[in-house]
């Protein structure tokens, strides 16, 4: 017997013990509300995809080609489009997540207004839209299963068999996925980040991810002016983190480290090391340094380190900061990437200034030296031009190969005259498989683009926008947009459903029986469409 017809059971048997006075309680109307209401909490939620995450990390792990990917949302509802169109297309949303930007709530959720990815916007929008995200999936379940059962209620009026529809109902897949949920770098110190952690977690994220650099000088990973912290002060977060998943109950939580290290060139803090080649004494092998003969080499207030049997001053900017050597960026980003690996992080995140299978993977390759395992969460950031980045690749391969290039210039590739050639079908043929070919080359396990939806947004208005305030006037937004939504099968045509509607019909017919005022009788346009 399936779940569902277990329920009935249940609520009959409930319902008979109330001699009588629940008899307008219909039982299979309680199963059906408990059944589109599956996840109770947001706990509930991350316990549930924290298993999912588990189970497709071990699977990665014996087949990279078992990659995972996220498209980033900044509302609930295009979280909840975006589910509905994988499970339409792909009739699973299998491997499949959801990511939450930092980036997106600064620029589309502050109350402040656009604010550029530094940490300024509200803490608390973070697990607000992780609430919401959740909202809405719950909802596309309500909705989807409201279809299944009124498909079953007119099955049985027409006297039909019904075995088909039931068995979707015993099987449906829910809507309600992973989230890797960025918390930036923790929005202050560790208790503060570990207080952010649990409301996150409450909301719903099984995965939080965490960047190594100074949470009040947080800066976008795409952008230049990035500090980075010493170890012990990222790990402590890391175990902040930690703690709130099992203080909560959700003991395979996962925690993404994130590094800046490969384009941040400057340091808030020198550690203090108490060992020789520990952690501190490692990251301060990093900075830039000049050597020190004798008192006279030093000014008022400068610093000196011991550094093997050297004395050295730590180059120090006007504003305090401290900046590392040249060319130290591949070894630092190793050397934090193992340290988180080894206390407690589960994926690494490499920030990267350009998206190059060789690149990544040099720097994987030298961290499963040690951590043989390691995989990554990686960005396929809207940051990168995409185009023009995999066409000058394209063009320096064919360069060593000996190929003649003249017909193209580098600088150039991105104009749209080169847009038909040879070069820019084999680039666009590198873009199609990057994901696949870094998941298996460059322990990729999970692809992410982190703002996709702001760009589609923006695309889709000025689309609409030029038509309809053009000469198509009414046309631009009739052939652009809702003929598009029919001939594409897209259910939020009938946006009233999309709101709620037919779920508020059914529930006023559980509560109301006959007497119920619903809206979708005859005269509801809606019909038009279907």
């Amino acid at each position: 017997m399936s779940q569902y017809q277990n329920d009935i059971a249940a609520f009959e048997t409930l319902i008979g013990t109330k001699q009588g006075t629940w008899n307008a309680i219909n039982p299979e109307y309680a199963a059906r509300m408990k059944a589109q209401n599956r996840f109770k909490t947001g706990l509930d939620i991350a316990k549930y995809t924290a298993a999912i995450m588990r189970k497709d990390m071990e699977e990665y792990d014996a087949d990279c080609s078992q990659y995972t990917q996220s498209l980033g949302c900044w509302h609930g509802f295009v979280g909840q489009q975006k589910l509905i169109s994988i499970k339409k297309h792909f009739n699973s949303t299998n491997k499949r997540y959801l990511y939450l930007s930092g980036w997106m709530v600064a620029a589309l959720r502050s109350e402040f207004g656009p604010l550029p990815d530094q940490s300024m916007h509200e803490k608390t929008s973070v697990p607000a839209l992780i609430e919401e995200l959740y909202t809405f999936l719950r909802q596309a379940d309500t909705r989807e299963l409201g279809d299944l059962f009124r498909q079953l209620d007119s099955a049985r009026e027409a006297g039909k068999d019904t075995a088909e529809i039931q068995a979707k109902i015993d099987s449906f897949e829910t809507h309600v996925v992973p989230i890797i949920a960025d918390i930036d770098a923790g929005f202050g110190n560790e208790e503060a980040t570990y207080l952010l952690a649990k409301k996150m977690i409450e909301a719903g994220a099984c995965c939080i991810q965490i960047e190594n650099q100074v949470s009040d000088a947080k800066q976008c990973g795409h952008q230049d002016g990035k500090v980075t912290v010493p170890h012990e002060d990222f790990l402590a977060k890391i175990n902040a983190v930690r703690y709130a998943f099992l203080e909560l109950g959700v003991d395979d939580g996962v925690i993404v480290a994130r590094t800046d290290s490969l384009g941040a060139g400057l340091t808030q803090k020198i550690p203090v090391s108490t060992s020789a080649g520990d952690l501190a004494s490692q990251y301060n092998a990093y900075l830039a340094t000049t050597p020190i003969n004798g008192v006279e080499d030093l000014i008022e207030g400068d610093m000196v380190l011991k550094q093997g049997s050297e004395l050295v001053k730590p180059v120090r900017l006007p504003n305090g900061l401290f900046r590392f050597k040249d060319n130290t960026g591949f070894d630092r980003v190793v050397l934090d990437c193992i340290t988180s690996l080894q206390n407690g992080a589960d994926l690494l995140w490499i920030e990267t200034e350009k998206p190059h299978v060789g690149q990544i993977a040099a720097m994987v390759n030298a961290i499963r030296e040690v951590v043989p395992n390691a995989k990554l969460v990686y960005n396929n950031s809207p940051s990168f031009n995409w185009t023009l980045n995999f066409r000058q690749q394209v063009f320096d391969i064919w360069k060593e190969e000996g190929r003649d290039v003249s017909a193209y210039t580098r600088e150039d590739l991105m104009q749209a005259k080169y847009d038909e050639t040879e070069l820019a079908a084999v680039a666009d043929e590198k873009v199609r498989t990057f994901q696949a070919d870094a998941a298996r080359e460059a322990g990729i396990f999970h692809h992410l683009i982190t703002l996709p939806t702001y760009h589609t947004a923006a695309l889709s208005t000025d689309d609409l926008a030029q038509g309809y305030f053009g000469e198509e006037g009414m046309l631009a937004y009739v052939r652009g947009v809702q003929r598009r939504e029919i001939r594409g099968g897209l259910a939020c045509v009938k946006h009233q459903a999309m709101a709620g509607s037919n779920i508020g019909d059914d529930h006023k017919e559980y509560f109301s029986g006959d007497q119920a005022l619903k809206a979708a009788g005859k005269d509801n346009t809606m019909n038009q469409f279907g």
